[in-house]
């Protein structure tokens, strides 16, 4: 063999090795930061909502409104902008502000006294969120993987399941050590630690396979998009599955602690018991949306968040609960994790943060709809029968939603 192709040929090797290392990196960023601005700030905050219920006086409602409050202004007015900084920017630097917005609000939370200080440090933690959560990261994971995207996707989303399955057990005994108000510093303390060092050096695109530079990303008009009607079925359908999934989440260790009467160290074991079947969920549905129509694979678990909700209604019964903990986690892990997977192969690659901007942004009004319309309604009839019952339609509708989504490729759909 010549000379000159024996050194092609290392040197291509050396170029493959180069782009396997950073596609570790970008899986590492991803689960790192959806472990802390998910895992730790969406599901282990509930853990501390019957704390602020007994010390404030606050109702149910009120203590799972800061999500409404925080999403509805901050996705409407920066959703799109947000979506529109990673295709033109990439994802790196808005993940970075995010990520100091989300752990700094979470600190912030543990000085609070009053209602205006609860809804300013939400509003923060909405910023960090869009900013810093899974906008940018399913973006730099779609980048930088092809075939195997639903696998890597899932495989970056277990930092959701990991966290929000540790962070109840964290939580739990961080409170026999210190009072909430330093347990959520530590929290907070703790998402800036883990998930900043790897979002700062993590590369925001592949190396083009000729250049072996980054490669560039050509404009593309993003007004077409809009006049697709998949693209409102889309954000129907998450949306209201969604506000489903973040009804039964936000409400669950209300649930558990003040109508079933659980003590902390149960209610931490079935948050856990869910966490821990939502990495189940998340491997198996990325390996599932990689071989079968990401369309049907939603469906699926849309169905598993609606038969899961379902069972609440018996949850007194024996090992009812487990049951719902299995069901619920593996729809819960698949649910965030599908959408932009069912996102990119509708619409491509090259509008994904600005089509996922606008979708998050409508699946955070749901997100944060569901909680408060569950807790609400709990408040008002002393049961949570009818609040189960509510979000159970919202998850029928969105599972409706998605059933009317093409098949194919937007590009070889007539609209």
């Amino acid at each position: 063999m010549p000379t000159e192709t024996v050194s092609q040929t290392v040197t291509q090797k050396a170029q493959v090795q180069k782009v396997q290392t950073e596609q570790y990196k970008v899986v590492a960023t991803g689960f790192l930061s959806l472990f802390s601005l998910v895992g730790i700030m969406f599901y282990g905050l509930p853990f501390f909502f019957d704390f602020w219920v007994t010390e404030f006086e606050w109702s149910r409602a009120t203590v799972t409104s800061g999500n409404l409050i925080g999403k509805v202004l901050v996705g409407p007015l920066f959703g799109f902008a947000a979506g529109w900084i990673v295709d033109r920017f990439g994802p790196r630097r808005l993940m970075l502000s995010g990520i100091m917005m989300a752990g700094l609000a979470v600190m912030g939370l543990s000085v609070m006294n009053s209602l205006w200080h609860f809804y300013a440090f939400y509003l923060l933690m909405a910023m960090g969120y869009l900013c810093g959560g899974p906008l940018p990261n399913q973006v730099l994971t779609s980048r930088w993987f092809d075939k195997s995207r639903g696998k890597m996707m899932g495989i970056a989303y277990l930092g959701i399941g990991v966290g929000g399955m540790l962070v109840p057990q964290a939580a739990k005994w961080l409170n026999t050590q210190m009072d909430w108000r330093s347990s959520l510093f530590v929290l907070g303390l703790a998402m800036l630690v883990i998930s900043l060092p790897f979002a700062w050096f993590v590369k925001e695109n592949p190396p083009d396979k000729t250049t072996g530079t980054p490669s560039s990303q050509p404009k593309v008009p993003f007004r077409p998009i809009l006049k697709k009607k998949a693209f409102y079925l889309l954000a129907l359908g998450s949306a209201c599955s969604i506000g489903a999934v973040a009804g039964v989440s936000q409400n669950l260790k209300l649930f558990f602690s003040l109508d079933l009467e659980y003590t902390q160290g149960q209610a931490a074991n079935v948050f856990s018991m869910v966490l821990g079947a939502s990495i189940i969920g998340r491997l198996l549905m990325g390996w599932l949306a990689d071989i079968y129509p990401k369309k049907y694979v939603m469906m699926l678990i849309y169905s598993l968040v609606t038969i899961s909700i379902l069972l609440l209604h018996y949850a007194s019964a024996p090992g009812v609960i487990y049951a719902f903990a299995f069901i619920f986690g593996i729809g819960l892990g698949g649910d965030y994790m599908i959408i932009p997977l069912m996102a990119a192969e509708l619409f491509g690659l090259k509008v994904m943060g600005r089509v996922m901007g606008l979708v998050l942004m409508i699946d955070g009004i749901g997100e944060a709809l569901g909680p408060i319309l569950a807790g609400w309604l709990r408040d008002q009839t002393g049961s949570y029968s009818l609040g189960f019952t509510s979000l159970i339609i919202l998850s029928v509708v969105g599972t409706i939603a998605i059933a009317l989504l093409p098949r194919k490729r937007l590009e070889e759909v007539k609209s």
